[in-house]
């Protein structure tokens, strides 16, 4: 699916028309000189002495019809001729650019405010649009032309919104079920030493996180090295910095891996299975760090643990529902070409109905509060409940401001000048670096909106530099982050810096590879249209 950003389509002077609007304005009886008859004409009285009935029913008609172009602002656009303004040097372009960058940088300051990042975001977007809207309003330009761009964006959200309900809503549940934490017995009892057990959870991040996301794959992958390795901070520093590379870079080559890849499978830019190419890229982008810091890794062998886990009932199950539920998304677009959240929402209701053959068979579940725990009948809205809402809530902050950039002009100025001047590698490798410093998803959400047109293998690098360029700096990605609060001081910033030298050398050689292994992509156009 494409971003949309104005529902006025003009070509050779002439506006022209979706099949909706074409049908809409047919129905109103709008489309004046083709022979055909509208609706409202049929329900028109032939002759005075029709019934009041049939008035009646006319009145009905034209009252919804009215009611209804309230709902359909493209067609007033199409026959009024609304226009596109260029905000880019107004007051309300230069206001934006910096109610966005006060917003982001209360973003990057979360771990010292303790503010949460969707707050100043979303703020943020609804100033952006209103400042939009009022402009238009005051300046002779049709404030509908905004509204209709601001549905395109929120529709945008909302598909990407519900699939990662239905993926965290997934994962909660085989938490609750201890999956993962079998997972992390499992691997306890396995009285591996240190540098067998760093190759193991860095392997482990990598495949787990295609299937989870990076951040949930990063964390359970941190338990099991906390739990074993405690006594070895030297240890536990290099396993979470050779977790993060990994977690990142198992993401990038699945859509479900991370947010950024999601978006370009969700926009149809990229198909299902092309995304697998990036995995040898992605392995190098893994091991040539990782066979850096293996040497650093104590050659000690950890005291041994006895912990187990058991899964809880309906985990297994519940685990191949997941599975069927990705199956389904990956169908419905592949061979029916329909989104991929019908596919998700299809599998949520998958879950919600074991869920409700649980509860009719008595089993209970584990609540948290807190650190107050207790016991109540299994119920598929806690699991619903405990999404990461804040995250949820930060992209549509994310997703509207740079959809209100774009709208303003700005994105298609830093297409011309990042894609065109310096052309589309050193651009996508660039992505890469600047996702170590801003959050990736407002970073690729921006290179989708201004949608420059490249070849399929541009498209996986930049797919492939978004995904993994976080590593470059602990707080360069949610994984990174999240394990330096884990942790409590033993994995930092400053000892995830002494390995970027080496984080970096891996992103390049990935890059070098894709051009090698996947060349032959790079000849296959995408369409931008």
């Amino acid at each position: 699916m494409r971003l949309i950003h104005s529902a006025v389509r003009r070509e050779g002077g002439r506006i022209n028309r979706s099949p909706a609007e074409m049908s809409a304005a047919a129905f109103a009886g709008k489309i004046e000189g083709n022979g055909r008859t509208s609706v409202l004409d049929q329900l028109t009285p032939a002759k005075k002495g029709d019934s009041m009935q049939s008035a009646v029913t006319r009145a009905l008609v034209v009252l919804l019809l009215s009611i209804s172009s309230l709902s359909m602002p493209s067609l007033a656009i199409a026959s009024s001729g609304a226009t596109h303004l260029d905000l880019t040097t107004s007051w309300v372009g230069y206001a934006a650019i910096l109610i966005f960058v006060m917003a982001y940088g209360l973003v990057m300051a979360e771990e010292f405010t303790q503010l949460r990042k969707s707050k100043p975001v979303v703020l943020a977007a609804g100033v952006i649009w209103i400042l939009v809207a009022y402009f238009y309003t005051t300046h002779e330009g049709d404030s509908r032309v905004v509204s209709e761009a601001l549905r395109h964006n929120i529709l945008e959200y909302a598909e990407l919104f519900f699939f990662l309900l239905v993926a965290m809503t997934y994962i909660n549940t085989m938490e609750e079920r201890n999956v993962f934490e079998a997972l992390r017995g499992w691997l306890v009892r396995g009285g591996y030493g240190y540098r067998k057990l760093f190759w193991l959870t860095g392997f482990l991040a990598f495949f787990i996180s295609p299937v989870a996301d990076n951040l949930t794959t990063a964390l359970l992958m941190c338990a099991v090295v906390m739990a074993v390795g405690i006594e070895s901070p030297r240890f536990v520093a290099l396993a979470c910095i050779n977790i993060v590379v990994a977690a990142n870079a198992g993401g990038a080559f699945s859509p479900f891996g991370d947010i950024t890849t999601l978006m370009v499978w969700q926009r149809g830019i990229i198909d299902f299975q092309a995304f697998f190419l990036l995995f040898i890229p992605s392995l190098v982008n893994y091991l040539v760090p990782a066979y850096f810091m293996y040497r650093a890794v104590p050659d000690l062998k950890p005291p041994p643990h006895e912990e187990q886990t058991p899964m809880k009932r309906g985990a297994r199950r519940i685990v191949l529902l997941f599975l069927a539920t990705i199956a389904t998304a990956v169908s419905v677009h592949s061979f029916l070409h329909l989104p991929p959240v019908l596919g998700m929402m299809t599998g949520l209701a998958y879950l919600k109905f074991f869920g409700y053959f649980l509860v009719r068979t008595g089993e209970l579940a584990t609540v948290k509060a807190g650190n107050v725990e207790d016991t109540m009948p299994f119920d598929i809205f806690n699991k619903v409940a405990r999404a990461e809402w804040d995250t949820l809530l930060f992209f549509y902050g994310v997703v509207l401001c740079v959809g209100g950039l774009g709208f303003i002009g700005y994105l298609a100025l830093a297409s011309e000048l990042v894609y065109v001047g310096l052309g589309a590698t050193v651009a996508n490798t660039l992505v890469g670096i600047l996702s170590a410093i801003v959050d990736n998803i407002p970073v690729m959400f921006a290179v989708l909106t201004m949608n420059p047109e490249m070849s399929q293998g541009q498209w996986l690098l930049v797919t492939l530099t978004a995904g993994v360029g976080g590593s470059l700096l602990s707080i360069g990605s949610a994984a990174g982050v999240a394990l330096m609060g884990q942790t409590k001081g033993i994995y930092t910033f400053f000892e995830h810096l002494r390995w970027t030298k080496y984080i970096a050398l891996g992103y390049f050689a990935s890059i070098l590879t894709h051009f090698v292994v996947n060349f032959w992509t790079f000849s296959i156009p995408v369409g931008t249209g």
